[in-house]
């Protein structure tokens, strides 16, 4: 009996805008995949996650792009501001992913799908 293969997925490279119109702190909603894809420019260096919050389904996307505060014995305060411009928090539970790496700030082990980004012939391309 022949084994099974597993599912081919299928990954395309697509075009999301010329290089210039993507500036730093910009971001471009593609529609692609079931929820859609982000792509987002962070102090010059690009990161795409899907649409999709894994708490309760909320279009990650288009939360506020910020950073986060962590516990800093040595601040002023007791806490310090890292990651500035890196970190998506959710619009409607406030759930905050790193941009680069989708996992959550609360709870490293959840994560959400990021996509490779990439800058050919100054257009931005990301691969899906």
């Amino acid at each position: 009996m022949p084994r099974s293969s597993p599912p081919e997925t299928s990954t395309r490279e697509h075009r999301v805008c010329a290089l210039d119109e993507l500036p730093p702190g910009g971001m471009r909603l593609l529609p692609l995949g079931k929820f859609g894809v982000g792509v987002f420019n962070v102090h010059g260096q690009f990161f795409a996650i899907t649409n999709y919050c894994p708490h309760e389904g909320g279009p990650l996307c288009l939360g506020r792009v910020q950073g986060t505060t962590v516990v800093d014995q040595e601040a002023v305060g007791g806490t310090g501001y890292v990651l500035d411009g890196q970190v998506i928090r959710c619009p409607w539970h406030q759930w905050e992913f790193d941009l680069a790496s989708g996992r959550t700030i609360s709870e490293p082990l959840r994560r959400i799908r990021a996509y490779p980004v990439r800058v050919v012939n100054g257009d931005v391309m990301v691969t899906v």
